[in-house]
């Protein structure tokens, strides 16, 4: 595991450029025929002094509304108002929780397609779509979030 002083300088220069420890493993193993554990990548690092960058965490989106008062709150099965500019997400709560979840409910995406959605009791979402394979766009998906802290929101959660 030993590294000349140019060597080094490079290695460095991955980490510092944002380099993740797997893809700087592999890189050690193409460039300079290092083949090395997961673990002695981790000293190497930490033998080389630098720290590797944590990826940018993603944006929020800032909140498209101000919830609606707790007076005008909507019965537990009652779907939810369309978010404004979207494309008709409507988000359902169940007002029996399914079994081993906190919460649950169902969604119909702008494609029309549904699935059911749930948050366990660990705090974990999950989305279930009907359709085996279905994906919904990622602006359906966002729309979905904005539209269930909503529904979440009425309901006190």
């Amino acid at each position: 595991m030993t590294l000349t002083e140019d060597q080094k300088a490079i290695a460095r220069q991955w980490l510092a450029d944002g380099m993740k420890l797997s893809e700087f493993q592999k890189r050690l193993e193409t460039d300079f025929g290092m083949k090395l554990t997961y673990m002695e990548v981790r000293f190497l690092v930490d033998d080389l002094k630098v720290l590797p960058k944590d990826p940018e965490p993603p944006k929020k989106p800032e909140p498209v509304a101000a919830p609606a008062p707790a007076s005008e709150a909507v019965p537990a099965t009652a779907p939810a108002d369309t978010v404004p500019g979207g494309g008709g997400i409507k988000v359902t709560v169940d007002t029996v929780t399914r079994p081993g979840m906190m919460v649950s409910g169902r969604v119909v995406f702008s494609d029309g397609l549904g699935a059911t959605w749930y948050v366990d009791q660990y705090g974990r979402p999950g989305l279930a779509p009907d359709t085996k394979g279905y994906r919904p766009s990622a602006p359906d998906l966002q729309e979905f979030q904005i539209a269930l802290e909503r529904e979440l929101m009425k309901l006190g959660m």
